[in-house]
């Protein structure tokens, strides 16, 4: 699975809000069982905790979404379905995001 890819979000509770998953984890670890995930928010649903720097707005698939930094996740590679899209090009704000989530920087 290639970093940045996006995929829906299988979880039928939350995928109203949550349209769908960003995989942030390095090809390199592509043996692992798991990926780590950063939660899209609609932008509605994300409401007052969009925080720039922390929480970039992107946009996929003409919607535009929050990246919930603060929510990032393991998830079982078999609960992912196909690639929906990449972010990619969003690569420099994601890093910055994780970085200051893990270091205050």
């Amino acid at each position: 699975m290639a970093a940045y890819a996006v995929f829906g979000n299988p979880d039928p509770r939350t995928n109203g809000d949550i349209p769908f998953l960003l995989d942030v984890q390095s090809e390199l670890l592509s043996l692992l069982g798991t990926r780590v995930v950063v939660p899209l928010y609609r932008k509605e649903a994300a409401g007052s905790q969009v925080m720039t720097r922390l929480t970039p707005v992107l946009s996929f698939q003409g919607h535009e979404l929050v990246a919930m930094v603060p929510e990032l996740a393991g998830i079982p590679h078999r609960r992912l379905g196909p690639a929906l899209g990449d972010l990619a090009g969003a690569r420099a704000e994601l890093l910055q995001a994780i970085d200051l989530l893990l270091t205050g920087f």
